[in-house]
């Protein structure tokens, strides 16, 4: 049974830095890839980034990319959201998803990733 657990959200100011970990246990191959998304209240779930088990390739939303780097610490089976130069618009409730055979093509279709964790709050504040 694979679980996901995220930590590390939090209250900060514009432009500051927040990084969120998400531990994985269950799995037991290497065709995972452990990905984020974030939602707001009355909006869909959004894709922010992914990152195969190996931590050879990943991919970002748009809106994220050049600010936030997803990382594989492959000793600790854990992945890293690190989120830099914040806005406003990045608050929202984060969430860590596991799922296999994510091609960069469906990585960002939600239900493509049968595993999710609990969420973990981010608010940035101006």
């Amino acid at each position: 049974q694979v679980q996901l657990y995220e930590s590390g959200g939090g209250t900060v100011q514009t432009g500051e830095s927040l990084k969120l970990t998400c531990v994985a246990t269950g799995i037991t191959d290497g065709y995972h890839s452990i990905a984020w998304f974030r939602q707001t209240p009355g909006k869909e779930r959004e894709f922010v980034a992914v990152i195969t088990w190996s931590g050879s390739k990943f991919d970002y939303a748009d809106s994220v990319r050049g600010r936030f780097i997803i990382s594989k610490n492959n000793n600790e089976n854990s992945a890293t959201l690190q989120m830099d130069n914040v806005k406003t618009e990045d608050t929202a409730v984060y969430y860590c998803a596991a799922g296999s055979l994510i091609t960069r093509t469906t990585a960002k279709l939600q239900e493509k990733y049968p595993y999710w964790g609990q969420g973990t709050q981010v608010t940035v504040s101006s």
